[in-house]
Protein backbone atom coordinates (compact mmCIF):
# COMPACT_ATOMS: atom_id res chain seq x y z
CA UNK A 1 0.00 0.00 0.00
CA UNK A 2 1.20 3.60 -1.23
CA UNK A 3 1.47 5.63 2.06
CA UNK A 4 0.02 8.46 2.28
CA UNK A 5 1.36 12.23 2.65
CA UNK A 6 0.83 12.54 6.07
CA UNK A 7 2.57 9.11 6.56
CA UNK A 8 5.67 9.94 4.35
CA UNK A 9 6.04 13.86 6.38
CA UNK A 10 5.95 11.72 9.51
CA UNK A 11 8.44 9.11 8.39
CA UNK A 12 11.36 12.39 7.32
CA UNK A 13 10.34 14.12 10.78
CA UNK A 14 11.41 10.20 12.68
CA UNK A 15 14.69 10.31 10.42
CA UNK A 16 15.31 13.67 10.88
CA UNK A 17 15.30 13.82 14.56
CA UNK A 18 17.07 10.30 14.99
CA UNK A 19 19.50 12.00 12.28
CA UNK A 20 20.24 14.81 14.75
CA UNK A 21 20.04 12.48 18.02
CA UNK A 22 22.38 10.18 16.40
CA UNK A 23 24.85 13.08 15.44
CA UNK A 24 24.84 14.50 19.30
CA UNK A 25 25.81 11.32 20.24
CA UNK A 26 28.86 10.79 18.07
CA UNK A 27 30.21 14.39 17.89
CA UNK A 28 32.15 14.30 21.48
CA UNK A 29 33.56 10.62 20.50
CA UNK A 30 34.56 12.57 17.15
CA UNK A 31 36.21 15.70 19.10
CA UNK A 32 38.01 13.14 21.52
CA UNK A 33 39.45 10.92 18.76
CA UNK A 34 40.47 14.30 16.83
CA UNK A 35 42.43 14.95 20.00
CA UNK A 36 44.44 11.84 20.24
CA UNK A 37 46.17 12.58 16.44
CA UNK A 38 46.39 16.35 16.49
CA UNK A 39 49.26 18.10 17.11
CA UNK A 40 50.15 19.30 20.39
CA UNK A 41 50.38 22.82 19.03
CA UNK A 42 46.90 22.63 17.45
CA UNK A 43 45.25 21.25 21.19
CA UNK A 44 46.95 23.66 23.09
CA UNK A 45 45.36 26.72 20.74
CA UNK A 46 42.29 25.21 20.39
CA UNK A 47 41.83 24.59 16.86
CA UNK A 48 40.89 20.98 17.05
CA UNK A 49 37.03 20.63 16.74
CA UNK A 50 36.08 17.53 14.70
CA UNK A 51 38.49 17.02 12.33
CA UNK A 52 42.48 16.16 13.32
CA UNK A 53 45.09 19.32 12.92
CA UNK A 54 48.64 18.22 12.65
CA UNK A 55 48.23 14.60 12.03
CA UNK A 56 50.06 13.53 14.77
CA UNK A 57 50.57 9.67 16.99
CA UNK A 58 52.51 10.74 19.36
CA UNK A 59 49.66 10.76 22.42
CA UNK A 60 49.66 7.12 21.68
CA UNK A 61 52.78 6.65 21.38
CA UNK A 62 53.26 8.02 25.37
CA UNK A 63 50.30 6.60 25.88
CA UNK A 64 51.71 2.93 25.43
CA UNK A 65 55.46 3.38 26.51
CA UNK A 66 54.41 5.81 29.23
CA UNK A 67 51.69 4.31 31.00
CA UNK A 68 50.53 0.66 32.25
CA UNK A 69 47.69 0.86 29.71
CA UNK A 70 48.64 -2.40 27.86
CA UNK A 71 48.73 -4.14 31.62
CA UNK A 72 45.03 -2.79 32.61
CA UNK A 73 43.70 -3.41 28.65
CA UNK A 74 44.56 -7.43 29.59
CA UNK A 75 42.87 -7.32 33.29
CA UNK A 76 39.56 -5.61 31.31
CA UNK A 77 39.50 -8.56 29.05
CA UNK A 78 40.23 -10.88 31.88
CA UNK A 79 37.62 -9.16 33.87
CA UNK A 80 35.20 -8.95 31.13
CA UNK A 81 35.57 -12.58 29.27
CA UNK A 82 35.40 -14.61 32.23
CA UNK A 83 32.65 -11.97 33.94
CA UNK A 84 30.36 -13.02 31.72
CA UNK A 85 30.76 -16.46 31.06
CA UNK A 86 30.39 -16.99 34.61
CA UNK A 87 27.03 -15.04 34.48
CA UNK A 88 25.32 -16.03 31.24
CA UNK A 89 26.28 -19.74 32.30
CA UNK A 90 24.17 -18.85 35.87
CA UNK A 91 21.62 -16.74 34.51
CA UNK A 92 21.00 -19.60 32.07
CA UNK A 93 20.42 -22.07 34.62
CA UNK A 94 18.28 -19.67 36.96
CA UNK A 95 16.02 -19.15 34.14
CA UNK A 96 15.63 -21.80 32.60
CA UNK A 97 13.88 -23.84 35.56
CA UNK A 98 11.48 -20.95 36.19
CA UNK A 99 9.99 -21.35 32.93
CA UNK A 100 9.22 -25.13 34.18
CA UNK A 101 5.59 -25.39 34.82
CA UNK A 102 6.16 -28.42 36.58
CA UNK A 103 8.47 -26.68 38.77
CA UNK A 104 7.81 -26.70 42.63
CA UNK A 105 7.77 -23.03 44.35
CA UNK A 106 8.60 -21.36 40.86
CA UNK A 107 6.71 -18.14 42.34
CA UNK A 108 8.09 -18.08 45.41
CA UNK A 109 11.59 -17.90 43.67
CA UNK A 110 10.41 -15.67 41.08
CA UNK A 111 9.10 -13.19 44.16
CA UNK A 112 12.07 -13.68 45.71
CA UNK A 113 14.55 -12.87 42.78
CA UNK A 114 12.43 -10.14 42.30
CA UNK A 115 12.23 -9.06 45.41
CA UNK A 116 16.33 -8.24 45.15
CA UNK A 117 15.27 -5.71 42.42
CA UNK A 118 13.78 -3.31 45.55
CA UNK A 119 15.75 -3.79 48.42
CA UNK A 120 19.66 -4.59 48.32
CA UNK A 121 21.85 -5.07 51.65
CA UNK A 122 23.72 -1.80 50.73
CA UNK A 123 26.99 -0.81 50.35
CA UNK A 124 28.78 -1.12 53.81
CA UNK A 125 27.23 -4.94 54.37
CA UNK A 126 28.39 -5.60 51.21
CA UNK A 127 32.14 -5.03 51.37
CA UNK A 128 31.85 -6.54 54.73
CA UNK A 129 30.50 -10.15 53.23
CA UNK A 130 32.96 -9.98 50.63
CA UNK A 131 35.52 -9.16 53.27
CA UNK A 132 34.64 -11.85 55.61
CA UNK A 133 34.62 -14.00 52.52
CA UNK A 134 38.65 -13.11 51.91
CA UNK A 135 37.53 -12.41 48.42
CA UNK A 136 39.38 -8.77 48.69
CA UNK A 137 41.91 -7.71 45.89
CA UNK A 138 40.59 -10.80 43.53
CA UNK A 139 38.89 -10.62 41.08
CA UNK A 140 35.82 -12.39 42.30
CA UNK A 141 34.90 -9.88 44.67
CA UNK A 142 33.75 -8.19 40.89
CA UNK A 143 32.31 -11.29 39.18
CA UNK A 144 30.15 -12.82 42.37
CA UNK A 145 28.23 -9.60 43.89
CA UNK A 146 26.51 -9.18 40.17
CA UNK A 147 26.77 -12.40 38.83
CA UNK A 148 23.44 -12.66 37.96
CA UNK A 149 21.35 -9.75 37.03
CA UNK A 150 17.40 -9.67 37.62
CA UNK A 151 16.83 -8.03 34.85
CA UNK A 152 18.78 -9.75 32.33
CA UNK A 153 17.15 -13.26 33.88
CA UNK A 154 13.65 -12.10 33.64
CA UNK A 155 14.13 -10.99 29.78
CA UNK A 156 15.78 -14.64 29.34
CA UNK A 157 12.94 -16.03 31.69
CA UNK A 158 10.24 -14.68 28.71
CA UNK A 159 11.76 -15.29 26.09
CA UNK A 160 12.30 -19.86 26.74
CA UNK A 161 8.72 -18.96 27.88
CA UNK A 162 7.46 -18.24 24.36
CA UNK A 163 9.28 -21.40 22.73
CA UNK A 164 6.43 -22.88 21.96
CA UNK A 165 5.12 -26.15 23.94
CA UNK A 166 5.31 -28.11 20.56
CA UNK A 167 8.76 -27.90 20.71
CA UNK A 168 8.69 -29.49 24.51
CA UNK A 169 6.24 -32.19 23.75
CA UNK A 170 8.31 -33.18 20.29
CA UNK A 171 11.58 -33.29 22.23
CA UNK A 172 10.45 -35.50 25.34
CA UNK A 173 8.74 -37.89 22.80
CA UNK A 174 11.93 -38.25 21.02
CA UNK A 175 13.47 -39.05 24.81
CA UNK A 176 14.75 -35.78 24.96
CA UNK A 177 16.00 -35.69 28.71
CA UNK A 178 16.11 -31.94 30.66
CA UNK A 179 20.01 -31.24 30.05
CA UNK A 180 19.79 -32.01 26.45
CA UNK A 181 16.80 -30.46 25.55
CA UNK A 182 18.56 -26.97 27.22
CA UNK A 183 21.22 -27.73 25.05
CA UNK A 184 20.51 -28.60 22.20
CA UNK A 185 16.89 -27.12 21.37
CA UNK A 186 16.81 -24.38 24.08
CA UNK A 187 19.76 -22.31 23.68
CA UNK A 188 19.70 -22.38 20.12
CA UNK A 189 17.13 -21.12 19.98
CA UNK A 190 17.62 -18.52 22.38
CA UNK A 191 20.93 -16.98 19.92
CA UNK A 192 19.44 -13.53 19.87
CA UNK A 193 18.84 -12.93 23.49
CA UNK A 194 21.43 -14.73 24.44
CA UNK A 195 23.91 -12.35 22.17
CA UNK A 196 22.20 -9.40 23.67
CA UNK A 197 22.45 -10.15 27.30
CA UNK A 198 25.92 -11.38 26.36
CA UNK A 199 26.89 -7.37 25.26
CA UNK A 200 24.60 -5.98 28.31
CA UNK A 201 26.58 -8.53 30.97
CA UNK A 202 30.35 -7.25 28.61
CA UNK A 203 30.08 -3.83 28.90
CA UNK A 204 28.92 -3.81 32.70
CA UNK A 205 32.28 -5.62 33.28
CA UNK A 206 33.96 -3.98 31.02
CA UNK A 207 32.91 -0.54 32.66
CA UNK A 208 33.30 -1.76 36.11
CA UNK A 209 34.57 1.68 37.91
CA UNK A 210 33.40 1.36 41.18
CA UNK A 211 33.62 -2.11 42.64
CA UNK A 212 37.26 -1.91 41.33
CA UNK A 213 37.99 1.03 43.41
CA UNK A 214 36.29 -0.52 46.51
CA UNK A 215 37.64 -3.91 46.09
CA UNK A 216 40.90 -4.15 44.96
CA UNK A 217 44.04 -2.57 46.44
CA UNK A 218 47.02 -3.77 44.10
CA UNK A 219 47.44 -0.99 41.45
CA UNK A 220 48.47 -3.97 39.17
CA UNK A 221 45.07 -5.15 39.37
CA UNK A 222 43.48 -1.94 38.08
CA UNK A 223 41.22 -2.10 34.68
CA UNK A 224 40.83 0.25 32.01
CA UNK A 225 38.18 2.54 33.76
CA UNK A 226 40.29 3.43 36.41
CA UNK A 227 43.33 3.77 35.12
CA UNK A 228 41.73 6.54 32.46
CA UNK A 229 40.13 8.14 35.57
CA UNK A 230 43.73 8.28 37.61
CA UNK A 231 45.08 10.11 34.47
CA UNK A 232 41.50 12.35 34.17
CA UNK A 233 41.69 13.00 37.42
CA UNK A 234 45.54 13.63 38.15
CA UNK A 235 46.27 15.38 34.87
CA UNK A 236 50.09 14.49 34.84
CA UNK A 237 52.39 12.05 32.47
CA UNK A 238 54.34 9.07 33.65
CA UNK A 239 57.81 9.62 32.40
CA UNK A 240 58.84 7.58 29.21
CA UNK A 241 61.59 4.93 29.30
CA UNK A 242 63.63 4.67 26.01
CA UNK A 243 65.24 1.92 24.80
CA UNK A 244 68.81 2.50 26.66
CA UNK A 245 67.20 2.59 30.25
CA UNK A 246 67.26 6.21 30.98
CA UNK A 247 64.04 8.14 31.67
CA UNK A 248 63.02 11.26 29.31
CA UNK A 249 59.65 13.36 29.50
CA UNK A 250 57.78 14.15 26.05
CA UNK A 251 56.00 17.88 26.19
CA UNK A 252 52.48 16.73 25.38
CA UNK A 253 49.13 17.82 26.28
CA UNK A 254 47.52 16.34 29.27
CA UNK A 255 44.09 16.45 27.44
CA UNK A 256 46.36 14.62 24.40
CA UNK A 257 46.80 11.46 26.27
CA UNK A 258 43.73 11.53 28.22
CA UNK A 259 41.53 11.58 24.60
CA UNK A 260 44.24 8.72 23.50
CA UNK A 261 43.32 6.27 26.82
CA UNK A 262 39.44 7.13 26.30
CA UNK A 263 39.41 6.14 22.59
CA UNK A 264 41.29 2.88 23.96
CA UNK A 265 38.88 1.90 26.34
CA UNK A 266 36.05 2.75 24.34
CA UNK A 267 37.64 0.90 20.87
CA UNK A 268 37.15 -2.56 22.13
CA UNK A 269 33.09 -2.50 22.98
CA UNK A 270 32.86 -0.15 19.17
CA UNK A 271 34.28 -3.45 17.58
CA UNK A 272 31.94 -6.08 19.39
CA UNK A 273 29.05 -4.15 18.74
CA UNK A 274 28.20 -4.26 15.00
CA UNK A 275 28.56 -8.36 15.33
CA UNK A 276 26.04 -8.40 17.93
CA UNK A 277 23.32 -5.38 16.53
CA UNK A 278 21.60 -8.07 14.52
CA UNK A 279 20.63 -9.68 17.46
CA UNK A 280 20.05 -6.86 19.63
CA UNK A 281 16.82 -5.48 18.88
CA UNK A 282 15.38 -8.68 18.17
CA UNK A 283 16.79 -10.52 21.39
CA UNK A 284 15.21 -7.61 23.61
CA UNK A 285 12.11 -7.27 22.00
CA UNK A 286 11.54 -10.73 21.94
CA UNK A 287 12.35 -11.21 25.48
CA UNK A 288 10.67 -8.45 26.64
CA UNK A 289 6.71 -9.33 25.12
CA UNK A 290 5.50 -10.43 28.66
CA UNK A 291 6.75 -10.52 32.03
Amino acid sequence: MKPSRGERIYSIAVYIVLSIAGLLCLLPLVHIASLSISSMQAVASGHVTIYPVGLSFDAYKQLFEGTPIMKSFMNSIWITVFGVLFSMVFTILAAYPLTRSYFFGRRTYTFGIVFTMLFGGGLIPTYLTIRSLELINTYWALWLPGLVSVFNLLVLRTFIENIPNEVDEASRIDGCGEWRYLLQIVLPLSTPVLATLGLFYGVGYWNSFFNVLMFINDSGKFNLAVLVQQLIQSQMLLSQMNASGSSEQIVLSPEMVNAAAIIVMVLPMMAVYPFLQKHFVKGVMIGAVKG
